[in-house]
């Protein structure tokens, strides 16, 4: 792990006793002040990979090691947990609807993380609490801080988290799908503030289905593939020169902006394997355009230029 490298993962393996293998080693690493892009189909393991980092994954023999700072996260006790989450790494959760108690006000939640982590008064936490969602573009924050979640738009919701998970200013933002209920507008105001927080010399791992969210934002990418880290790089190594089949096949399914329009976009055949019913060798085989009798080995993570790829097309 290098010196600037805040959070490291390594062979990490999460397996569930009913459902089979969630994560199948994930190794990647993200330092400080990078923006780390997340990317892959669902159930390739991406919001899995940013709850286990908070402890928050579902029951299972998680093993493996996640380093943060110098610490080893997977021996954490409930008392360590309490203190890491919200203080020096945060979440913002992909459903704003199930994210907040039903039962109370927005701002009593987001307070309340406040006063728990830093040294405030319930007065200096509320102003601060008005100031988030301002920055947020929340409109009228002082009234929106005494509703409750069920009187605010999806937007806002969205919002409101945003403004919880950087309340602390933490030095981990996980991001799972943020722009999602988000306009257009809201939605690049919300990028340049994921770049904000990665200029601090904080770091953001930000999990998304967008390349064009990818490309505006990430200095980084790793490609997910049913729990496995596929192929990783400098965002500007991934998008012009992809390596693996899985990545170059999602780059074609995206829609051109120029030139003339397809009458129907590449589809990458079948679906990913279930947990319980992973294939030997490489995962990605029984999908593959490229596939070789090698296939049926797991292939290495080898570097290939700037970045690494685990692919038998370049052993």
């Amino acid at each position: 792990m290098g010196s600037k490298a805040l959070l490291s993962l390594r062979d990490l393996r999460l397996e569930h006793p009913r459902a089979g293998v969630l994560l199948d080693g994930v190794s990647l690493t993200l330092e400080r002040g990078q923006i780390l892009g997340v990317v892959g189909e669902s159930g390739s393991g991406k919001s899995l990979t940013g709850l286990s980092v908070l402890g928050l994954h579902p029951a299972g023999r998680l093993t493996g090691t996640m380093m943060f700072d110098g610490q080893d996260l997977t021996h954490f006790t409930a008392r360590e947990w309490q203190g890491f989450r919200g203080r020096r790494a945060a979440m913002i959760f992909q459903d704003p609807m199930s994210a907040f108690l039903p039962v109370r006000r927005i701002g009593a939640q987001i307070e309340e993380q406040i006063r728990l982590h830093l040294p405030l008064s319930r007065r200096e936490a509320r102003a601060r609490v008005v100031s988030l969602l301002g920055r947020m573009g929340v409109p009228s924050p002082e009234r929106t801080a005494e509703r409750y979640p069920h009187e605010l738009s999806g937007g806002l919701r969205q919002r409101a988290m945003i403004a919880m998970a950087l309340s602390c200013d933490p030095e981990l933002l996980i991001a799972d799908e943020p722009t999602t209920a988000l306009d257009v507008t809201v939605q690049a105001q919300i990028l340049v503030l994921l770049r904000e927080i990665g200029a601090r010399d904080a770091s953001v791992m930000l999990i998304t289905h967008d390349m064009g969210v990818v490309a505006q934002s990430c200095t980084h990418v790793a490609v997910l593939y049913a729990g496995v880290v596929i192929e990783s790089g400098p965002v500007e190594a991934i998008l012009k020169t992809p390596l693996h089949p899985y990545t170059q096949a999602l780059l074609r399914a995206i829609p051109p902006l120029s030139g003339p329009r397809p009458d129907r976009l590449p589809v990458i055949e079948g679906a990913p394997p279930a947990p319980n019913a992973r294939p030997s060798g490489c995962v990605f085989a029984p999908r593959c355009a490229s596939v070789e009798a090698r296939c049926q080995m797991r292939p290495v993570f080898r570097s290939r230029g700037n970045h690494q790829v685990a692919c038998v097309l370049y052993a």
